[in-house]
């Protein structure tokens, strides 16, 4: 009887044998496999600045979008937000909280037939308008939210 637990390791060494040699020849190269970062998006001081490194635009035109965020914030490290909308052919969607320091908080490409929603965690250093961008038929859409952050959760 063969013990499954050294076929499993030597299936293991011969797979990571295989990748380091690939690795190793230059067939895998990990600035291949990974995706582009905007940085000038994302360290864009402002708001015009923002919108027009991460949109290239400020024009935006308002849509139907609900952003769902807490009325007050009672941590500002990690506040919920949900962005969606019924319109069709949308394609990106980006979150942005105005009076960050950097305004850019996430921005998402949506393939084909996904569903226009997204729910992420920001960071917003004080009470701030979140806006949602959606681009839907080459046009950007924006709706906005007003979030006060408390210190302690009392209010104000």
């Amino acid at each position: 009887m063969t013990s499954n637990k050294r076929r499993v390791f030597l299936k293991g060494t011969l797979a990571a044998g295989t990748v380091g040699v690939a690795v190793g020849a230059g067939l895998l190269a990990p600035s291949q496999l990974l995706a582009a970062w905007p940085a000038d998006a994302f360290e864009a001081r402002g708001m015009d600045n923002a919108l027009s490194a991460a949109l290239g635009t400020t024009d935006l035109t308002p849509g139907d979008i609900e952003i769902t965020a807490p009325e007050i914030a009672e941590n500002g490290a990690v506040v919920p937000v949900t962005m969606e909308t019924g319109m069709s052919d949308v394609t990106e969607m980006a979150l942005f909280a105005v009076e960050n320091g950097s305004p850019l908080t996430s921005k998402y490409l949506l393939g084909a037939g996904a569903v226009p929603m997204v729910a992420t965690r920001i960071k917003l250093g004080q009470s701030s308008d979140v806006v949602a961008a959606v681009k839907s038929g080459g046009t950007w859409y924006s709706a906005a939210r007003e979030v006060k952050v408390t210190i302690g959760g009392c209010g104000g």
